[in-house]
This record gives C-alpha cells, structure tokens and sequence, in this order.
C-alpha cells in the first residue's frame, strides 16, 4: 500500500479524479458517521471513504457531530423514515446523509418511490445520487438550511 497521493492506481484516469469518496464529497479532516454497517456492506467502499477522509468512519455512539453520515439499508430493516431521522442525531447543520441501498435486482433492495416518500416525511431533501460501488447506490439528501 503505497502512503503517497495517486500511488499504484489501476483506474482510468476519470475514475481516478473521481473516485467513490470525491463523488460524494468527502475529503480529509470530515468526520463521517457510519449506520446500518452489517456483512453484506461494501468494504472497498468503507476504505477509499476512510482513506479519503484520512480517518475511521465513527459509529452512532460517537456523541459528537459529524459532517455527514453514511446509512446502509435494506428493504428488510424497517421503517425508512425512522432510520433517517435517527441518522440526523448528530449531523451538524448543512451535513449531508448519504443512504446507500442495494442496487435494484439485488436482495434487499429498496424502492427509488419509497425513499422520494420517505425523505420529505423525515425532513430532508433529496438531491442527487451517485455511483459509488457494484451493489449499492447511493443517494444524497439534505436537511433544509432553516436554521439561523
């Protein structure tokens, strides 16, 4: 494993510029809370995100706030609106969530329609998805910025 920026990389270079951690946003020195990790999560996805922020992703028992937090979830594991209120605990204000779901076809994957539903009800905002591993998409929501 090479310690330098840009070492050893086998991916095109567009790839490269952009890979799933810099698609999302995220970038040394943010704190990225982790929820909803189980067997089945990515782990290349969970190391370039810890690579790029230069740190471990923390846990739902951090207690502090975080500057974005990555939700795994599942068809299976319960109510949506839920998980995504939990989720926002400690996000600061202006952090972004980034549920990750199984892509469509796969076990465990999540209607598009449900998560549009869900997302309002939980007071926050839909605004983009990204490609980000084989098996999971990834879509960004927000909380509106009212505070102030």
């Amino acid at each position: 494993m090479s310690a330098t920026a840009g070492g050893g990389s086998t991916q095109t270079g567009q790839e490269a510029a952009a890979g799933p951690a810099a698609r999302m946003g995220l970038s040394s020195g943010m704190v990225v809370q982790e929820l909803g990790w189980d067997n089945d999560t990515d782990d290349e996805l969970r190391i370039a995100i810890e690579d790029a922020i230069d740190a471990d992703m923390v846990d739902g028992d951090y207690g502090n706030v975080v500057d974005a937090v990555l939700l795994w979830w599942r068809d299976d594991d319960g109510d949506l609106v839920d998980g995504l209120v939990d989720s926002l605990t400690d996000l600061v204000g202006g952090g972004s969530i980034w549920l990750l779901t199984p892509k469509v076809g796969r076990p465990g994957a999540v209607d598009p329609a449900d998560i549009a539903e869900a997302a309002p009800i939980a007071g926050l905002s839909q605004t983009t998805t990204a490609a980000v591993s084989k098996d999971w998409s990834a879509t960004k929501l927000v909380a509106p910025k009212s505070r102030g």
